[in-house]
C-alpha cells in the first residue's frame, strides 16, 4: 500500500477543514469519500478534488470498498457509534474529540477496538504542538523535581449566541452532550493529563446557561489533588472576555508558564524544598533565573495527526495519540460534570457505579432537553468552531 484511502464521516465545516489539511498537506493519504446528510460543504471539496465520492451514511461509505481508514468528525453523540460500526468492516479509525460522550461507552468502544485489530488513532492536534511537547519532556525529565501546583486558565473560548443557535444539536444534553467540557476544552484537558498526569480526585462547580440562553455548561471551575499531594485548577469559559489562556506548572526546583505563545522556565537558586529546610533568614527566598525556552519548530496541527496516523498504519511509526488515550480526558470532564451535578468530590480513575451514575444523570437531562430553533450564521468555511 503506497497510500492510505481515507475517507471522513460528518462533513461539516470541521470536515471540510480536515479535508483541506489532508489533500494539502498529508501526501500519505488519498481522501476518496466523504458522508454528509447535508452536503453543505461538498461543493468547496469538490474545487478542490472532484472525485470524491459523496455517501449520506458512514455506513454506505464503509461498504463501498473505497476506503481503508475513516476520520470521524460528526457530532459527538455519534461518535462510538461510527467507530464501532468502522471496526466491525475492518476500517482503521481517527476520531476527532470526545472520543465519546460518557465513559461507559469509552470502555465498551476501547474493548470493540482491541478486538478488531485494526488501528485507532485520536485526533489530539494540539499535542503536536512542539510547546507542549517540551513542556512533557521537562516534567517527565524530574530534573526539576516533583510538580507541586498546576493551573490551566483557558478562558478564552468566547461564543456569542448565535453560535449556539446556529445549529439545532448544539448546546443540548441530547444531542451534543455537552458543553464547554466536550467541545472547546478536550485539547486542554487532555494536555493537563498528558503533560502532568491524572489527578486522584476532582471537585468542580458548573455554571449551566450563565452566559448564554444554553442548558450545559458553559463555566467552570475545577479543583484537582494528585496522588503526591500536589494540587490543581483548571478552568474555561465561553462567556468571558477577553479571556486568558494559561498554563503554569510549579516544580519543587523550577516553574513552566505558556502564555502569550511564550514558554518561560523560572528556575530557583535553591530547590524550594532545600530553602524552606535550610534558610535562617525570616523572609529570605532564593534568586530566581528566567529563561524564553519558545521552540521555533513547525506545529504541523491536524496535519500532523493524520500523517502520523497514515505513517503509522504504512510503515509502523508512532501515532499522535492511540484512541484510547481519549478516556482519560473524558473521564476528566464527566468527573467534572458529576462533581457539580452531586456537589461532591469524585475520585480518579472513576468507579463502576460512576460511570453509570453520568450516564444515567446524562440521560435524564437528554430526556429533558428543549427543541432549540435554529437562526442562520454566516460561518467562514475555513475557521474551525
Amino acid at each position: 500500500m503506497d497510500k492510505l484511502r481515507m475517507g471522513i464521516a460528518g462533513f461539516g465545516s470541521m470536515g471540510l477543514n480536515h479535508a483541506r489539511a489532508i489533500i494539502s498537506s498529508v501526501p500519505e493519504i488519498e481522501l476518496t469519500a466523504v458522508s454528509t446528510r447535508s452536503g453543505t460543504y461538498v461543493p468547496a471539496l469538490h474545487e478542490m478534488k472532484p472525485d470524491v465520492r459523496v455517501f449520506e451514511t458512514p455506513g454506505q461509505m464503509y461498504e463501498s470498498g473505497l476506503i481503508d481508514a475513516v476520520l470521524i468528525a460528526s457530532p459527538h453523540r455519534l461518535h462510538v457509534q461510527q467507530a464501532m460500526e468502522a471496526f466491525d468492516a475492518g476500517i482503521h479509525v481517527l476520531l476527532e474529540k470526545p472520543t465519546g460522550v460518557f465513559t461507559r461507552e469509552v470502555h465498551e468502544l476501547n474493548a470493540a477496538a482491541d478486538r478488531s485489530g485494526v488501528v485507532f488513532g485520536a485526533m489530539f492536534n494540539q499535542r503536536t504542538n512542539p510547546v507542549y511537547q517540551k513542556m512533557k519532556e521537562i516534567v517527565a525529565s524530574g530534573k526539576y523535581g516533583g510538580i507541586r501546583r498546576t493551573n490551566v486558565i483557558i478562558t478564552d473560548w468566547f461564543r456569542a449566541q448565535s453560535y449556539y443557535d446556529s445549529t439545532p444539536w448544539r448546546a443540548t444534553w441530547k444531542q451534543d452532550g455537552g458543553g464547554v467540557l466536550l467541545n472547546q476544552s478536550p485539547h486542554n484537558i487532555d494536555l493537563w493529563q498528558w503533560i502532568c498526569g491524572m489527578p486522584v480526585r476532582v471537585h468542580a462547580f458548573c455554571g449551566f446557561g450563565r452566559w448564554h440562553d444554553v442548558e450545559i455548561e458553559d463555566d467552570v471551575t475545577a479543583y484537582a489533588e494528585y496522588a503526591n499531594g500536589a494540587t490543581g485548577t483548571f478552568i474555561t469559559c465561553t462567556g468571558e472576555m477577553p479571556g486568558s489562556n494559561r498554563f503554569e506548572i510549579s516544580m519543587d526546583g523550577g516553574q513552566l508558564i505558556y502564555e502569550h505563545d511564550r514558554l518561560t522556565l523560572r528556575v530557583p537558586d535553591v530547590p524550594a524544598s532545600r530553602f524552606i529546610r535550610e534558610y535562617e533568614g525570616a523572609y529570605g527566598k532564593p534568586g530566581i533565573t528566567v529563561t524564553d525556552i519558545t521552540p521555533q519548530e513547525d506545529y504541523p496541527k491536524h496535519a500532523g495527526v493524520s500523517r502520523a496516523f497514515a505513517r503509522h498504519i504504512l510503515y509502523g511509526e508512532p501515532m499522535t495519540a492511540d484512541g484510547r488515550e481519549g478516556l482519560q480526558s473524558l473521564m476528566l470532564a464527566n468527573a467534572m460534570l458529576l462533581s457539580a451535578w452531586e456537589g461532591r468530590t469524585v475520585e480518579l480513575p472513576m468507579s463502576e457505579a460512576d460511570d453509570e451514575r453520568y450516564a444515567q444523570l446524562l440521560e435524564e437531562r437528554a430526556a429533558k432537553s428543549r427543541k432549540r430553533a435554529v437562526r442562520p450564521m454566516m460561518i467562514d468555511p475555513g475557521k474551525s468552531f
